[in-house]
């Protein structure tokens, strides 16, 4: 086409690749005063294109033309789009696969197809018709699927339209190009399976989407590694501990380039590095999350009933490793891992640097713990508490749950004494500074923490205690003092609980259902352990023993519905009931034997 409509076809050309390059390059350049001024001079450029192209003569020319008129229909729909202009850029989408509706899996249609489609995919999330977006993503993928199988040779990119013949790209290039449209398909699709709540569906695309990624090249690594350390988490969720470290692991690495690539004329600005140090953090803690997920998924592979560590189900489940172990090897040939050759050293390094399988002994633990536990540091150098409250918080009290779990494992009593006093020492102070007019919630997770904390080491004492053949002034009085501390948490706790007048609940709400009588039950307990000479001192702990253990049973009488939240504690609290006032009466005969 020597002349289309008076103008030179090189200077048509032209006016195309400098409404691209104002789109693509000079509009991340753009005033925040005047954001759109780069995209509306293209658009501006890609009418005129398109006026030129309405005056052509068809001819033989037809098809190509319509091909054509169906690039500038594709390029002004993602101009308006970007510009916020919704119902304009899907009406110049739709046209442009009208124009191409004739011939869509022709090699110099398909891809102009595909991301035709994508785009609408877009447009309609964005209006939040995820139903509508994900028929034409599917649609996509489909038409992908179907051309590699009929054909499979490199389609042409739609900018080839308006280039000339010498400048055409090569078919690597066309290949590279055509999959990077099929791989935003594969994204896009992650993002609307997630939406639509469809999350097995949303982690396979997902994790397709990430391998392309790598695959092909085509990927930012910060935005790729916060993809896949979101995805572990997934995995994490499901127990797949080997697929959640790969993805963690592949994320660390991948973010480590981030800091390696130079940005234009290293103009990075202290944003941009805080930004890089956020995301870092974030990594962080996705990985905190993998070593408590790990910890605690194997303490419930080894506690008994009473949730303490069972020594025959520990040489049960070692006597099993060797063959599980060479199963999972087996496994992980099998398992959807990402194709790396270029960073595969580093991902394996990085990987054994913590297990995969569950530990079971201490030294098991205690190596997943101190990873975890360097991530905590790593996480709280960015998530400081000015600034970052409730994430601050929110590590902290991972870091407690580390302790919490590895506590388990240890089989020395005063060891593990030692490691709870270490959750009391990071929780309380964040506890007694923080306002709980403004972080309630918070508040009250770490009271009950706390009162928890307390509690089992208030029992830790009582077990060591009871193995001395009598208990010295020293145990006796840290074994009440742990035991007061306990009580003043709970009882901070259910006072949260409290109406502005002060006055506790008739009805409790399901979500503090359970916590508030299993506070009620432990300060009935502890009220029991309290160790005083005092008879008349002890008989008075004794009746708050008792009014507490009612609670639980009148509550539950009257509400049967919150039986189930507690069988066991009510169980437990309609015994009391029943003993306690007998050994009252008996320590009242002793003090006057003469009633």
């Amino acid at each position: 086409m020597a002349a289309v409509g008076g103008c030179g076809w090189a200077a048509v050309c032209e006016k195309f690749r400098t409404a691209r390059t104002l789109s693509t390059v000079e509009s991340r350049k753009d005033p925040e005063t005047d954001p759109y001024r780069s995209k509306y001079s293209a658009r501006a450029l890609l009418q005129e294109v398109k006026q030129l192209l309405s005056a052509a003569e068809e001819g033989d020319e037809a098809r190509l033309l319509a091909v054509r008129r169906a690039v500038l229909e594709y390029e002004l729909g993602v101009n308006h789009t970007d510009t916020e202009e919704l119902s304009a850029g899907e009406e110049h989408l739709q046209r442009c696969m009208q124009l191409l509706e004739p011939h869509p899996l022709s090699p110099d249609c398909v891809s102009l197809y595909i991301q035709a489609q994508n785009n609408l995919g877009i447009l309609w999330s964005e209006r939040d018709k995820i139903k509508t977006a994900q028929n034409y993503l599917e649609s996509a993928e489909a038409l992908y699927n179907q051309y590699m199988k009929e054909d499979g040779n490199p389609p042409l990119d739609p900018s080839e339209h308006f280039m000339a013949e010498e400048e055409k790209l090569t078919d690597q290039e066309r290949s590279k190009r055509f999959e990077k449209a099929y791989t935003h398909t594969l994204y896009y699709l992650a993002q609307v399976y997630q939406h639509l709540e469809m999350i097995e569906k949303a982690a396979q695309y997902c994790h397709t989407t990430l391998k392309r990624q790598l695959e092909y090249c085509g990927y930012h690594p910060v935005e790729w590694a916060l993809n896949a350390a979101t995805l572990s988490q997934y995995y994490l969720s499901k127990q797949c501990f080997m697929e959640s470290r790969h993805c963690l692991a592949a994320a660390s690495v991948i973010f480590s380039q981030a800091g390696q690539v130079p940005s234009a004329e290293d103009t990075e600005t202290e944003q941009d590095q805080q930004d890089l140090r956020q995301r870092k953090a974030e990594i962080a803690r996705c990985w905190i999350k993998y070593c408590l997920n790990l910890l605690q998924s194997a303490q419930k592979l080894l506690e008994d009933n009473i949730g303490e560590l069972d020594p025959d189900r520990q040489l049960e489940l070692k006597a099993q490793r060797k063959k599980e172990e060479d199963e999972k090897e087996k496994g992980r040939k099998k398992a959807v891992l990402f194709g790396m050759s270029d960073v595969c050293d580093s991902v394996l390094a990085m990987e054994e640097k913590v297990s995969s399988v569950y530990p079971l002994d201490f030294q098991e633990a205690r190596e997943i713990f101190l990873v975890g536990q360097n991530y905590v540091q790593e996480a709280k150098e960015f998530f400081q508490v000015d600034g970052y409250v409730t994430d601050h918080i929110e590590i902290v009290q991972d870091h407690s749950a580390l302790f919490k779990v590895l506590a388990f494992f240890e089989e020395d009593y005063e060891r593990r004494c030692k490691m709870h006093k270490r959750r009391i020492d990071m929780l309380e102070p964040i506890c007694s500074e923080l306002n709980p007019q403004y972080y309630l919630l918070i508040s009250r997770q770490l009271q009950f923490e706390l009162a928890d904390t307390y509690y089992k080491m208030m029992d830790l004492k009582v077990a060591i205690g009871n193995r001395l053949e009598e208990l010295d002034s020293h145990t006796i009085k840290k074994i009440n003092s742990l035991a007061q501390f306990a009580i003043k948490y709970y009882e901070l706790f259910l006072d949260s609980l409290r109406n502005p007048d002060k006055v506790f609940p008739e009805v409790l709400k399901e979500d503090v259902l359970r916590p508030a009588m299993v506070a009620k039950f432990h300060i009935a307990r502890l009220y029991g352990k309290l160790i005083t000479s005092d008879s008349k001192k002890q008989l008075e702990n004794m009746q708050t023993s008792l009014e507490y253990y009612t609670f639980l049973v009148d509550y539950c009488e009257k509400y049967p519905d919150a039986v189930r939240a507690i069988e066991t504690e009510l169980e437990l609290s309609k015994e009391m009931v029943g003993l306690l006032p007998t050994k009252m009466e008996r320590l009242r005969a002793k003090l006057c034997p003469f009633i």
